[in-house]
């Protein structure tokens, strides 16, 4: 009788384990390198001649000295008004509209398609215009009987360039906002409907209670781009002469002549705002997608602070959570899963990760 041993061969010993190479991160790395070597020259090293004398390239002297000055600090609070009225304008026209346009109703369906097809068709910067020449058509909006006499009337005339800029900007923000929400509340699945109907809620408690707070998961990541977009869109109003930040360092380098450090400026302005959001948009989607996903995606500081901490300890970076969920590699307190007291459990959620 023959017996039938190990197979022959190396023992897991004698086996030579070769890391996996990745040359292109490497070549990569160097070309990101020599780039960001050379923008650091060009932003703070490079001189050229202007007028015949040898100046910074970028003359970060003058944009330090226009950086916080009066004019350009109310400009930039100008420009952040601006854009949360028309956000809070266009969100609500927006969330109205699609309603109206997922209404059963043809009429108001139809009335909403028109909205949105109409300040979708025609750009912002046409409708700014045109909000601020409405007088010319309008000298006044009254209140009363159609074709009848008339209970109240305000007055066009006189209307405000920044009340000219919210509304334009808001009423087109409407529109788009309108698609946002209605692809948000048609993605959350009619049995949710069905299921708020069968215990007796009406379809606005259904609306209200049900689905949009399901819906919010798409609505706020969207939103949040549109309020950076909105931000920036804002410096369009300066062609109806509204004091916000475009307009006011432009009534600056109209003196001085100044006029790249000075757009620079307003950059470095518009750039901190879009940070604060962009942060905020963070962590709002964060919260929105509780419940959704096994693990929430880590910002790149706690990404960061995980691989420093886990190499101190002398263990493996995890990385991408997602990414080990499916390879197995589960962490507690920084330290694999298997090294861990019996009866204990993971802490698989972000806010219990060690700080």
């Amino acid at each position: 009788m023959t017996t039938v041993g190990a197979p022959s061969g190396p023992s897991s010993d004698q086996l030579k384990v070769v890391p996996l190479r990745h040359p292109g991160r490497w070549v990569a790395l160097a070309v990101i390198a020599v780039i960001a070597a050379m923008s650091v020259h060009a932003l703070f090293f490079a001189h050229v001649a202007r007028s015949g004398q040898v100046q910074p390239r970028f003359q970060w002297g003058i944009i330090d000295r226009y950086l916080f000055t009066h004019t350009v600090v109310v400009g930039a609070i100008a420009t952040l008004e601006i854009t949360a009225l028309a956000m809070i304008l266009g969100v609500t026209l927006g969330v109205l509209l699609a309603l109206m346009r997922l209404s059963p109703n043809p009429i108001l369906s139809g009335t909403g398609w028109l909205y949105v097809w109409f300040f979708r068709g025609t750009p912002v910067y046409v409708q700014i215009l045109f909000w601020f020449y409405i007088a010319y058509i309008f000298p006044a909006v009254s209140i009363g009987i159609p074709f009848g006499p008339s209970f109240a009337s305000i007055s066009l005339v006189h209307l405000s360039g920044i009340g000219v800029g919210v509304l334009a900007l808001g009423l087109n923000e409407g529109a788009y906002m309108a698609e946002i929400v209605r692809a948000g509340i048609l993605s959350v699945d009619y049995g949710q409907t069905e299921a708020a109907a069968s215990l007796g809620m009406s379809q606005a408690s259904t609306t209200r209670r049900i689905v949009l707070p399901q819906a919010m998961r798409i609505i706020v990541p969207v939103t949040g781009n549109e309020t950076i977009s909105m931000l920036k869109t804002s410096s369009l109003v300066s062609a109806i002469s509204v004091a916000e930040l475009t307009f006011a360092v432009e009534g600056i380098y109209a003196t001085n002549y100044e006029t790249v450090p000075l757009l620079i400026v307003a950059s470095l302005w518009y750039l901190a705002f879009t940070t604060v959001l962009t942060t905020g948009q963070y962590f709002l989607e964060r919260r929105y997608s509780r419940g959704t996903v096994r693990f929430a995606r880590p910002s790149y500081i706690e990404q960061l602070y995980t691989n420093l901490i886990s190499r101190r300890r002398g263990i493996k970076p995890f990385g991408d959570p997602l990414l080990l969920a499916a390879a197995g590699e589960v962490l507690f307190d920084g330290v694999p899963l298997e090294g861990q007291p019996s009866g204990e459990q993971p802490h698989t959620d972000p806010e219990e990760w060690p700080r």
